[in-house]
């Protein structure tokens, strides 16, 4: 039988002498004594933290969601346990680490640690943020350790990149919206932009698509260029052609492209010029306004007319106030917008909403050229070549078609040789009544 005497005498002794030692030495001094103790053994340790909390105040901490949204790329491959999660609003699959996970990262040869710290909150402390209608019951945080000679690094560089990457992983899985103004603002419910559209299939001359493409690509990058030049950070894109040509698909293409929601302006719904700035400055950054058919949508004035009043019924938006709202002191309180106006007939604008700094490029979407064709079909019929391509491809160098007129001769048979006969058909009437 095992004596237990000694143990417990033991036990009493360091019972005694807490008692004695909290008793004979003031509380004071022996916080004293601990916090020095404390200290040192920091001033020994290697390790330098940053705890980054998820609420600022109210508001959330932009760190940290930024941390989430980057850490959720290394949560799969070296965490153990992961959460997962999808809204209506994003494109694909969230991944996060659980509490109390650990995840390591290299960056530029720093090894820095990762982990999610999580405490339960007493119901007496459960509060709201941002209106948001369930109550926050923990209290969540970060917390990065590194070793503290790499402060400069890890403050300079590493938490700028987090925010970088974070900012492009958020950008690419928010679905696009499509807005509209209704009531001189934009709607509350902005409808989910489902077009399928891209440039893989969009049915436009290659080089002209590539032209676009580099544009688009030059443009995302050049933020420090607005800013060194003194611009406002936006770019208009003037579509004409002939109805049929593919402006509304180009539009979608782009937006797709770079991940921008689209703001779908009726200006037939915009009373005045101050409601038409109001509508400008509702926009969200990195956005694509959208005025289709410019030239007929209302009687904007031509400047150069000798007509002094122009009536539009209950319209009292002017010609001045449509180019002051894209090009004035107000169009720069935004950042990485796109302003795209389309017309059927471009000889009717106004030569002032034309120049650059208001329509920056102008892209001519014309007939249908051998090269669109291709496209169109590969979209409908699923090939690349065929032993009628040849004759076609002399057809649409002695026709004006449209690339939805093609497309709907595309669609009438299953068969593909069956559709480009029928297509060769209608090219060679076409023709017939072009030199009769």
């Amino acid at each position: 039988m095992i004596d237990t005497k000694p143990l417990v005498s033991a036990m009493a002794s360091i019972v005694l002498m807490r008692t004695i030692t909290n008793e004979l030495i003031p509380h004071e001094l022996l916080h004293f004594v601990q916090s020095g103790l404390h200290h040192l053994f920091r001033q020994f340790s290697a390790e330098f933290t940053i705890v980054i909390e998820e609420f600022q105040g109210m508001a959330r901490n932009l760190v940290f969601e930024a941390a989430e949204a980057y850490l959720g790329t290394k949560a799969t491959i070296v965490a153990e346990r992961v959460k997962v999660s999808k809204s209506d609003d994003h494109k694909k699959l969230s991944f996060n680490i659980d509490r109390n996970e650990e995840v390591s990262d290299v960056f530029e040869g720093v090894s820095v640690k990762w982990k999610l710290i999580c405490i339960q909150v007493d119901s007496s402390r459960i509060r709201h943020y941002d209106n948001e209608s369930s109550p926050v019951s923990e209290i969540r945080s970060y917390e990065l350790t590194f070793h503290k000679k790499h402060k400069n690094k890890i403050f300079d560089s590493y938490l700028p990149y987090v925010m970088d990457i974070a900012k492009k992983i958020k950008q690419g899985n928010i679905a696009i919206k499509i807005h509209s103004n209704e009531y001189n603002r934009w709607g509350r419910e902005p409808i989910k932009f489902n077009h399928p559209m891209s440039f893989n299939t969009l049915a436009i001359d290659e080089e002209l698509q590539r032209d676009i493409t580099n544009d688009l690509d030059k443009f995302v990058r050049a933020r420090e260029f607005y800013r060194r030049t003194g611009k406002a950070w936006k770019r208009g894109y003037l579509l004409y052609g002939p109805p049929g040509t593919g402006k509304t698909s180009l539009i979608a293409a782009m937006a797709n492209y770079l991940n921008y929601d689209i703001y779908d302006m009726d200006l037939t719904a915009v009373h005045d010029n101050k409601q038409l700035k109001q509508l400008l400055l509702a926009m969200s950054n990195r956005s694509i306004l959208v005025i289709e058919d410019i030239d007929c949508t209302v009687n904007l004035q031509n400047r150069e007319d000798d007509k002094e009043v122009v009536h539009n019924g209950h319209n009292m938006m002017t010609l001045s106030g449509l180019l002051n709202a894209v090009d004035g002191l107000w169009s720069c309180c935004g950042e990485e917008h796109i302003i795209i106006f389309t017309t059927n007939h471009k000889e009717r604008l106004d030569p002032a909403l034309l120049r650059p700094g208001r329509m920056d490029k102008q892209i001519h979407l014309s007939y249908c050229n051998f090269s669109a064709f291709k496209q169109l079909a590969t979209n409908y019929l699923c090939i690349t070549e065929h032993e009628l391509y040849e004759k076609i491809e002399v057809l649409l160098g002695q026709v004006q078609v449209t690339p939805a007129e093609i497309a709907e001769e595309l669609t009438k048979d299953a068969d593909a040789t069956e559709c480009l006969q029928d297509l060769i058909n209608f090219l060679q009437a076409k023709k017939m009544i072009k030199y009769n």
